[in-house]
């Protein structure tokens, strides 16, 4: 069965929001110009509908990240979205899981980050020359040595969580740029596991990482607008694999 895309949870005449899977580009890449990207995906579907059709980006997604994006659809909504976004008025919410277990169930980050900050096009902590930066965390549940976390980036910069985690010693588990990018398989996590080693497939091997629920305000119509996504399946089972630990 051919794995779906995306699915559009929510959609009216001035902006779209869509729970993407993970490894789906949502905007241009610099290093691969003809990979699948969501905006081109959506744009085209929309353009069946209505010859006019435009999607206009707003914020961004890491290809790896699973979960919520709002795309306006027409000039007016784009530029009020921005605004919100630019002033924080949109509440973004994600959630890892993460190796090891913070001391505190509810902790943050301000590490300045400097984004592009090396060869490998990391960002990385940089106390003189990064930006600004705030993530909020809060502990989810402990899975063993392993925890489900709640990340509300207050602000928005490139790789903000994968880089506030790494700092704070919680990589993200298979974060290949900020972690050690392995994919989880059940039996390194339990020591009875009796499988075939050599038809074992992973539990997870992306980024364990889901944009989760979205709050704010209708750019037009200034309705309040509370969005959630489920979790995909791989990181389902991933917490619930962990949970029986």
């Amino acid at each position: 069965m051919k794995k779906k895309l995306y699915e559009i949870v929510y959609e009216d005449k001035d902006l779209i929001i869509v729970n993407k899977s993970a490894g789906l580009l949502v905007t241009a890449d610099r290093w691969d110009s003809e990979a699948p990207r969501l905006d081109k995906i959506l744009e085209e579907a929309l353009l069946k509908k209505e010859p006019e059709a435009k999607i206009y980006p707003v914020h961004r997604l890491d290809k790896e990240t699973s979960g919520l994006i709002i795309y306006a659809l027409n000039a007016e909504a784009h530029k009020i979205l921005n605004d919100d976004f630019q002033n924080r008025r949109i509440e973004k919410i994600y959630h890892a899981v993460s190796a090891g277990c913070p001391r505190e169930e509810n902790f943050k980050s301000e590490a300045r980050l400097k984004i592009d900050g090396d060869k490998m096009h990391r960002t990385l902590i940089d106390e003189k020359k990064g930006k600004d930066s705030l993530t909020e965390f809060s502990l989810l549940k402990k899975l063993g040595r392993f925890s489900l976390l709640e990340a509300r980036p207050i602000t928005g910069r490139t790789h903000q969580i994968r880089a506030h985690l790494k700092h704070l010693g919680l990589p993200i588990l298979c974060d290949s740029l900020y972690g050690n990018g392995e994919p989880v398989y059940i039996s390194a996590l339990k020591k009875n596991w009796r499988g075939d080693k050599y038809e074992e497939r992973p539990i997870i091997s992306r980024l364990a990482l889901h944009a989760h629920s979205l709050k704010f305000f209708h750019p037009i119509s200034r309705e309040k607008i509370e969005i959630k996504a489920d979790y995909p399946k791989d990181m389902a089972s991933l917490i619930n694999q962990l949970s029986k630990l």
